[in-house]
């Protein structure tokens, strides 16, 4: 995936949230707006893009306070010492991790801040066309870049980081081998 594709998905999800990127790129980057492309090929040359990541408009939209966002945990290893003063290495596998905050936006600054490729740290909110083939349920719809410049928010690649809550639907019967509770009558 290249840093525009990344790019156009990343302005999508917060525009989904209510960002408007049209007008953040003319007032915050001072930057005559000309189309959706080249305003996209202009962020994704050189670093220009750091002053779209860090900006606290673009994070306020990006991840919702207060909702719950879904991310994926990267592979993790690290070496442990055992009660017995052995040390073992841990390989931990990555996973799919759910939180809420009020404050979720600044908590990822500072976490985007500290991390040495801060397009990475951002494409672990987004489920991208490679994870989804894992997940036979969910269908990707395509991206339009045309859609940047309408008023209405672009169509969502999958599950992004705001999970809607989940349900489970009743059972419509009750299988047999599932005992039956004895309701008690109380005599009058």
């Amino acid at each position: 995936m290249t840093k525009l594709d990344l790019l156009k998905l990343l302005i999508g999800q917060a525009r989904a949230n209510g960002f408007a990127f049209r007008r953040w790129y003319v007032t915050r980057l001072g930057l005559e707006w000309i189309s959706a492309q080249h305003a996209l090929e202009t962020l994704a040359s050189g670093r220009v893009y750091y002053a779209l990541l860090f900006s606290h408009e673009f994070a306020q939209h990006f991840w919702k306070s207060g909702e719950e966002i879904t991310f994926q945990v990267e592979r993790q290893t690290f070496p442990r010492t055992r009660p017995d003063g052995s040390i073992t290495v841990v390989h931990r596998k990555p996973y799919t991790r759910r939180t809420a905050r009020e404050d979720v936006w600044r908590y990822h600054l500072r976490e985007l801040a500290l991390v040495d490729e801060p397009l990475r740290y951002m494409k672990r909110f987004l489920r991208v066309a490679d994870e989804l083939a894992e997940d036979s349920t969910a269908t990707p719809r395509p991206f339009v870049l045309d859609s940047l410049a309408a008023t209405a928010a672009p169509p969502r690649l999958g599950p992004a980081s705001v999970a809607a809550p989940r349900t489970r639907p009743a059972p419509d019967s009750v299988p047999a081998e599932v005992p039956q509770p004895h309701h008690r009558r109380i005599p009058s």
